[in-house]
């Protein structure tokens, strides 16, 4: 099975309109609780991990999660769920699934641990969900995003093999 590149575990919900407050050397933001999460510029640029995240999401997550992460008939929608969701609880649906089913409800996630479609992109999917849930970006693909840091592209390459 192949591990996320997961940060110690911190149970931090999303906050609205919350702010990147530290940059990596590679791009990448965090909050103030250590969770990655998003920068959007004055001008709506996107830092490069949303803009993948977009891209990830649509291209894996948005058939069942609806367009943008908006839900659907088939599962919630996820700009309300990460609302009060923690990081290390995206991480754990996504890479081992959930299963609630009952006299009221049947909602069955497949896990995702051993995608490297998903996986070697989990955070980039979770910044773009949680800057969706903040609503700090609209829906749609994003006007604009920042260079794709060579960090990016060499764990890119060092995830997804050969």
């Amino acid at each position: 099975m192949l591990a996320p590149a997961v940060p110690p575990a911190i149970a931090a919900p999303v906050v609205p309109n919350d702010p990147a407050v530290a940059s990596s050397d590679d791009g990448k933001y965090f909050d103030a609780a250590g969770n990655p999460t998003y920068k959007i510029g004055k001008n709506g640029e996107v830092d490069w991990y949303t803009f993948s995240g977009y891209r990830r999401f649509n291209g894996s997550c948005e058939v069942c999660h609806g367009f943008d992460g908006s839900g659907s008939s088939f599962a919630p929608d996820l700009t309300d769920s990460l609302k009060s969701m923690s990081y290390d609880d995206f991480v754990k649906t996504v890479v081992d699934g959930k299963q609630a089913v009952n006299t009221a409800q049947a909602l069955v996630m497949p896990a995702f641990g051993t995608n490297k479609n998903v996986m070697c992109y989990l955070d980039d999917i979770y910044v773009y969900l949680r800057a969706r849930a903040n609503g700090a970006l609209g829906s749609g693909r994003p006007a604009a995003n920042a260079p794709k840091p060579k960090t990016a592209a060499d764990n890119e390459n060092a995830c997804m093999g050969p």
